[in-house]
């Protein structure tokens, strides 16, 4: 963060932070795609804007380092990781892990290398991780961790495990477990609040 930067607040109305959430598998609607949305209604709640590439919408091309050639659902990724001011990312846990197709989406944020703010520099980021068991569940939010900290991001001080074997979650936040969906709104807004100070447009856009 530079120093002596104006800090803005996210319910200025003329210049909300803009959060990209980002995540879920294959199946539409899945328990990591669920959660991913609680935690982005809460930054949305502080007045920040959140844009939502989720699903099957990830289901890109595998990164190519000897190509510069995008699909326009790739070049669409980047472009949103490039315009949003902090990122929430959630991953299914598969086989001890993060997905595939996760961490592929996140393998093109090397396209940013070369920008002004390269990777995801000075991006709060926000993490779930989400599995049929406590095991994975916490192994895939350590992996994103890991991740997140290569590309140059801020993990938020609170991160999210979830078991769906335990039924933890519902088809939306009423129907979920309320521990569980404390602590996705409590990062969601943690997000919001970490991308103001981070961010490094001052005046309004």
């Amino acid at each position: 963060m530079q120093t002596g930067a104006t800090l803005r607040h996210v319910t200025n109305p003329t210049a909300p932070v803009r959060i990209l959430a980002l995540g879920g598998s294959t199946k539409p609607g899945s328990a990591s795609e669920r959660a991913l949305s609680m935690a982005a209604d809460a930054s949305r709640a502080t007045g920040a804007q959140v844009e939502t590439i989720t699903g099957r919408a990830l289901m890109l091309p595998i990164y190519d380092t000897q190509t510069t050639e995008r699909t326009p659902p790739t070049r669409a990724l980047i472009e949103a990781v490039r315009r949003a001011d902090a990122l929430i990312i959630a991953s299914p846990g598969y086989h001890g892990g993060i997905s595939g197709m996760v961490k592929n989406a996140l393998d093109y944020v090397e396209d940013l290398r070369r920008d002004e703010r390269p990777y995801l520099d000075g991006r709060a980021v926000g993490l779930i991780g989400v599995a049929h068991g406590w095991q994975t569940a916490v192994g895939t939010l350590n992996q994103l961790r890991d991740v997140v900290h290569s590309l140059r991001g801020w993990p938020s001080p609170l991160g999210v495990a979830i078991n769906d074997a335990a039924g933890l979650i519902g088809d939306d936040a009423a129907n979920s477990d309320p521990h569980v969906v404390g602590q996705l709104q409590a990062m969601g807004r943690q997000v919001a609040e970490m991308a103001e100070r981070l961010s490094p447009h001052p005046e309004p856009r």
